[in-house]
């Protein structure tokens, strides 16, 4: 491997591109295959990506000795699966979001990685960007003080075709779950990043719009750590859907930001926001294809840097764990219809 670190892209679907561009754009990383079941899938990006190698086989990409490390773009319910077996291969992991969709899932993974010694991350690319950086420091920082509210609206927009556009789409052995797993996970992470751990929610959530098996619709009420409350509120049948908003309200200070731009920053000494934060990532509120690369890029990086440099990554496995967690305790306390408290047992 060296000073340089060869990646293989596993799933060739939605996001792969933002993968294998990335990869191809960081110059201690080097994209060496992409793989997928559909070999039509397969060809098709490994052309785009400069003519790089194509397998069908997931072994097969396993057994390329040029590959250090696999980015993980299969279907959810997949992602524990297919990093189990890179890891058992000797190659570090970087699974898309969300880690996996299951408590024991994810433990595994997370069990299999540490004990072949390999590295282990979670793509949560809103975590690169210097306005939720600027968030997190304000709130953990103390700046407006004891943190009282959290709360988090998430009002996106997917269609039945874009449900219906693969099998996998809105089931729970497959997606894990809907406006909270897929779409919202980014907005939970950061809210959990920000705000701290959950110790308790009391929540609702149905499929009232789209013909799915999972969640279209969520409302929770959530207890965290530090003793604010808050509401997460997540959809994806807004029409033409709406930037997401997060509120975070404290005794001295109020921090408001909608999609990427700040709408409200108040402190009691009148200090601002840091300065020239402006957006630095189109958002997809509406198509999931509406989003930059830059941040993952940005993610890449750090992963191929803590690979070579033998630290953690900026978001480890077992980070990445607790936000799953998160909505898990979400669905059951929709499921036993009363309140749920953290950790998950």
């Amino acid at each position: 491997m060296g000073n340089t670190v060869g990646f293989g892209v596993i799933g060739c679907g939605v996001i792969a591109p933002w993968h294998t561009q990335s990869i191809r754009d960081i110059p201690h990383a080097r994209l060496v295959a992409v793989c997928d079941v559909i070999p039509e899938k397969a060809d098709s990006l490994a052309k785009d990506a400069g003519g790089v190698r194509a397998y069908y086989d997931v072994d097969a990409l396993l057994r390329d000795s040029e590959i250090d490390a696999v980015c993980v773009c299969v279907p959810s319910g997949l992602h524990a699966k297919i990093g189990v077996l890179a890891a058992l291969a000797g190659k570090h992991v970087l699974c898309e979001k969300p880690l996996d969709v299951t408590l024991d899932h994810m433990d595994e993974l997370i069990s299999v990685c540490a004990r072949q010694g390999v590295t282990l991350g979670c793509i949560f690319q809103r975590r690169t960007q210097k306005l939720w950086q600027a968030v997190r420091d304000a709130v953990q920082g103390g700046s407006i003080g004891r943190l009282i509210l959290a709360d988090a609206y998430i009002k996106y927009y997917r269609s039945q075709a874009y449900y219906d556009s693969a099998g996998w789409r809105g089931t729970w052995e497959l997606d894990g779950g809907g406006a909270l797993m897929n779409q919202g996970v980014h907005c939970v992470d950061l809210m959990r990043w920000i705000a701290g751990d959950p110790v308790s929610v009391y929540a609702r959530c149905a499929h009232l719009a789209r013909k799915i098996e999972v969640e279209d619709t969520a409302c929770a009420v959530v207890e965290y750590s530090c003793g604010a409350m808050g509401i997460i509120e997540a959809t994806t049948s807004v029409y033409n859907g709406m930037d997401h908003r997060l509120e975070f309200h404290g005794e001295t200070g109020n921090v408001l930001v909608e999609g990427a731009r700040i709408v409200r920053w108040e402190t009691e000494d009148g200090s601002g926001p840091p300065e020239s934060l402006v957006a630095d990532d189109p958002q997809a509120a509406a198509n999931p294809a509406d989003i930059g690369i830059e941040n993952h890029r940005a993610q890449i990086k750090d992963f191929a840097d803590a690979i070579i440099q033998k630290r953690a990554p900026l978001v480890t496995g077992v980070e990445a764990r607790k936000s799953v967690e998160f909505i898990l305790g979400i669905y059951r306390s929709s499921e036993l219809r009363q309140p749920v408290r953290f950790p998950l047992t």
